[in-house]
């Protein structure tokens, strides 16, 4: 068996004492003072700071509701006959007054040319009672006639009179029937799909020809339980009850609709089954755009429809906000890191009102001008120094929140 010769050797071992070496200096070099000093432990951990101030805020209460049409009627056929004619589109918009529905018409336009025929008869009896009277009369004063011929003709007279007054009403009746072979809108609205269709038979006792509902402005109930509706009672008792408030709400898509309303009633009694009280508000409902070509118009508000309901101040008023992610919680309740002279963070507790979006009201807690910490509360100690540094989101106006989100009522 060969062994290598010295010198192999020490070539071969050469590069690996090259590493070895040079991986002692690297540990002595590190191990020295400046080298600590160099890669010593990090400093203070960076955080974003947010200076406490009061800003202009509309206090906003979320309930749930449901758009309701103002007007709603079902139309319904006053009289007997055949359906002539639909004169609107299914789902168009119509006006007050146009007419919908026609029945037929020629039974009830010769009931009209018999009841004249009756005024006609009674007015000629009661013509001819009146010149009776009179000649009665006449024989009286001449000696001719006797008294019980005037008073005979005097109730014939009346007879004759009252029979006219009757003829008249009848004709009156018919001319009514004769109107109500045309059905009209009684107010502006949209109109649903006909039950009917043309040469049926409807009256009186038939259901509904179709449903007419109001568009514009619609009304938006919302049921409000006791506790609440007591608190907002009590925030606006001094500034104009529920003329100071207005309602805004939010559609089934997400989108806050741009139209603003008002209160208009506030039901007087509370339900005993679910202890809330209904109120009402009224909120326009604009048409969007142009009609369609089958003259309907689109609207965002429709009768039935589920929204959330925001009751909020009319007048911003300045309360203490700050962002909803400085905002930390644990057994002991909600708290943030607010920062010392030294920069040193602190456990501040608070009472949280209500909620603007992504911030929050702080109505106990906080004073103008102290520092909260916004921005890296994970990194953040007890009594440990920090870094601050200006929030990189400052925060937004509260009036400004595109989708205002606030305590469920």
């Amino acid at each position: 068996m060969r062994f290598p010769a010295p010198a192999a050797r020490r070539a071969a071992l050469s590069p690996f004492l090259g590493r070895l070496l040079a991986g002692a200096l690297l540990g002595l070099t590190l191990s020295s003072p400046a080298a600590l000093a160099q890669f010593g432990p990090q400093g203070p951990p960076a955080v974003g700071v947010l200076a406490v101030e009061r800003r202009p805020v509309r206090e906003s209460t979320e309930f749930v509701g449901r758009v309701e049409a103002q007007n709603r009627v079902d139309l319904r056929a006053r009289v007997t006959g055949f359906l002539q004619e639909r004169a609107f589109r299914e789902g168009q918009e119509v006006t007050e007054g146009q007419v919908l529905f026609r029945l037929e018409r020629p039974p009830f336009e010769a009931e009209v040319a018999r009841a004249q025929a009756q005024v006609a008869s009674a007015q000629a009896e009661l013509q001819n009672a009146n010149s009776a009277l009179a000649r009665a009369r006449d024989l009286v004063r001449s000696a001719a006639g006797t008294q019980v011929r005037v008073e005979e003709a005097t109730a014939a007279q009346r007879t004759a009179q009252a029979n006219l007054l009757a003829a008249q009403a009848q004709l009156r009746v018919a001319e009514i029937n004769q109107g109500y072979t045309e059905v009209k809108a009684p107010f502006a609205g949209k109109i649903g799909r006909s039950t009917f269709s043309v040469g049926a038979v409807v009256g009186p006792s038939s259901d509904p020809l179709a449903t007419i509902v109001s568009q514009d402005p619609m009304r938006v109930s919302f049921p409000v339980n006791l506790r609440t509706g007591t608190e907002l009672r009590d925030r606006y008792a001094g500034r104009g009850g529920a003329d100071a408030t207005r309602v805004r709400i939010r559609l089934i898509t997400g989108e806050i609709y741009d139209e603003v309303g008002r209160i208009a009633f506030i039901d007087p009694q509370v339900d005993r089954n679910t202890d809330t009280i209904l109120v009402r508000a009224l909120i326009p409902n604009p048409p969007r755009g142009q009609a369609n070509s089958d003259g309907s118009v689109d609207r965002a508000l429709i009768d039935g429809m589920f929204v959330n309901v925001f009751v909020e101040g009319a007048q911003p008023v300045p309360l203490v906000v700050i962002p909803r992610s400085a905002v930390l919680q644990d057994q002991q309740g909600s708290y943030v890191w607010v920062l010392d002279a030294e920069n040193r963070a602190g456990r501040r507790p608070l009472t949280l009102g209500r909620s603007i979006a992504d911030q929050v009201v702080v109505e106990a807690g906080l004073e103008t001008g102290e520092r909260v910490v916004v921005e890296g509360v994970q990194r953040v100690r007890p009594g440990q120094p920090v870094q601050p540094g200006p929030a990189s989101a400052p925060i937004r106006p509260p009036g400004a929140a595109p989708a205002p989100a606030g305590r469920q009522g």
